[in-house]
């Protein structure tokens, strides 16, 4: 498994993996932890104490919005899922970041990185 991020980079890259994991259904908060660190081989790691404030600024900007269901264990989970205003703020922050990762590798020495 590779090391964790630098806090300054993974911040940058929170909304975007946020919302890219949302645009594929609905999750609660340790849910969507636990698929981002899966998806990025723990390179992407978010506690719950900064994942949730991260959440809620999303859901007051109305790129998510949230209702609490039953989870199937029966517990009450508050589930987030990606709104029309949040999956059009997802594909210009994607071509953003793409546009930056091409950049990145451009630079000497990073290219067969």
């Amino acid at each position: 498994m590779l090391p964790m991020l630098p806090p300054a980079i993974k911040r940058g890259s929170a909304e975007l993996a946020v919302l890219s994991i949302l645009a594929e259904g609905p999750l609660h908060g340790y849910e969507l932890a636990r698929r981002i660190e899966e998806r990025t081989g723990g390179v992407l790691r978010f506690t719950l104490a900064s994942l949730y404030p991260l959440l809620y600024r999303l859901e007051k900007r109305g790129a998510l919005a949230a209702e609490w269901k039953a989870a199937p264990n029966g517990r009450s989970r508050r589930y987030y899922r990606i709104t029309p205003r949040g999956r059009g703020q997802l594909e210009p922050l994607r071509e953003q970041w793409r546009r930056y990762l091409e950049a990145l590798q451009r630079l000497p020495g990073l290219a067969d990185a």
